[in-house]
């Protein structure tokens, strides 16, 4: 079997990103998948500045924007009584930080890197279940004894990655959230809804997305809340019951919404707990291996793609595989760290009931339409190279979800 120049393992969006990214290094890169066949499932996905600008780098971008959506602003509203509390306007949030904000069908977004894999000549294995990993000599060893070895192993082997355990003793940590999907096309809606518009209604111990998709021709849809059964321990939790339950007491724009929701799947919400080490020789981790996220901050399938700019940039500017990695974990462990820790926050802030619900409404609809003081550290380029900016390493401040949760 021939060595490749680089071994990745997971083909979602992490993994194929990340592959296509080394291979414009001229680097042989070979993908295994545990799939029988590459795909993802799920519905939306939000792609911020620090995302499109990576796509526009690899020359994707226009074709992303011609499968999405380019929304022109970004609301939150009260779940309970409908009223705004604050927005983004995204087309200035475009024109400060350069790239679009994009939504997009997941697995328009992954068809997408899956071809731009196949065009640059990536070799795409599935039907490749690997249970071990040795990292000198970088090895990964599938479920029947297929060794694959490569100068290097990228692991984005996801949420319970099989690599991680060679660098941390933990497990995926419940938020006893769960979340259920829908997409509908527009013509059966039987509402009125403002494609321009990405919505997110925040109530007491759950909330409702909407947006656009493929061209304003879907209307994606996300109910999350926070299950009894998961608080209480219970193992059978999340179930559709629970979802009629929680919503019971919405607005009459999020109660509509709910009927459309896929009731036979539904997803329990995890992350993990931020750990620094990523590179053990010449196995690194990679997107949700490394660092998942709660959704809160629309940043997971993003992270794993910076994952991947950031370290082939690396490699090209060391030209070593030593220096790269380092370089790689040294930029990018602290502020996946910031990412995670501040979804979990900013999660508790739009799940407040009673008089902690009144006093974030209050403050939201305060805070002035053109403040990016939210957004500077997120979207924009130092989130790439934060070396470069020191402000980037230091904790996390205190916010207003950190003051108002600080008691819960």
């Amino acid at each position: 079997m021939d060595t490749p120049d680089v071994l990745v393992v997971g083909g979602g969006i992490g993994g194929l990103s990340t592959a296509f990214a080394l291979s414009r290094l001229g680097l042989r890169v070979r993908v295994l998948d545990q799939a029988k066949e590459f795909g993802e499932v799920g519905a939306g996905i939000q792609l911020a500045p620090n995302c499109t600008r990576i796509l526009d780098a690899y020359g994707l971008l226009d074709s992303a924007k011609a499968r999405g959506v380019v929304p022109d602003r970004m609301v939150m509203r009260d779940a309970v009584d409908g009223r705004d509390l604050t927005a983004l306007d995204l087309r200035d949030l475009e024109r400060r930080y350069g790239f679009p904000y994009l939504v997009i069908h997941r697995s328009d977004l992954h068809r997408l890197f899956l071809g731009a894999c196949r065009d640059a000549g990536v070799e795409l294995r599935t039907e490749q279940r690997i249970v071990s990993y040795t990292p000198d000599p970088a090895t990964a060893v599938t479920d029947d004894g297929t060794v694959h070895t490569a100068p290097v192993v990228i692991a984005a082997d996801g949420l319970h990655s099989v690599a991680r355990k060679h660098f941390a003793d933990d497990q995926p940590v419940s938020s006893a959230y769960v979340a259920y999907r829908g997409t509908v096309p527009i013509a059966e809606v039987g509402r009125p809804v403002d494609l321009s518009e990405v919505v997110v209604y925040v109530g007491p111990r759950c909330h409702f997305v909407h947006y656009g998709l493929r061209g304003g021709d879907l209307l994606n849809q996300v109910a999350v809340f926070e299950s009894p059964k998961a608080v209480a321990g219970l193992d059978d939790w999340g179930t559709p019951d629970e979802l009629d339950t929680a919503f019971a007491a919405t607005c009459e724009e999020v109660q509509a919404g709910i009927p459309r929701m896929w009731r036979d799947k539904w997803w329990r919400m995890y992350d993990r707990d931020p750990i620094s080490t990523w590179v053990d020789g010449r196995l690194a981790l990679l997107g949700d291996a490394a660092h998942p996220p709660l959704q809160y901050l629309a940043q997971g399938a993003i992270m794993a793609i910076e994952d991947g700019w950031v370290l082939a940039e690396h490699r090209k500017r060391w030209g070593d595989w030593d220096r790269a990695l380092a370089a790689y974990e040294a930029v990018r462990t602290e502020h996946c760290r910031r990412v995670v820790l501040t979804a979990r926050s900013w999660g508790n802030l739009w799940h407040l009931g009673g008089v902690e619900r009144e006093q974030r409404n209050t403050l939201l609809r305060a805070r002035a339409t053109e403040d990016y003081s939210f957004t500077d550290w997120l979207y924009g380029p130092t989130a790439l190279f934060p070396e470069d900016e020191p402000a980037m390493f230091e904790p996390v401040p205190l916010s207003t979800a950190d003051d108002l949760t600080a008691t819960r």
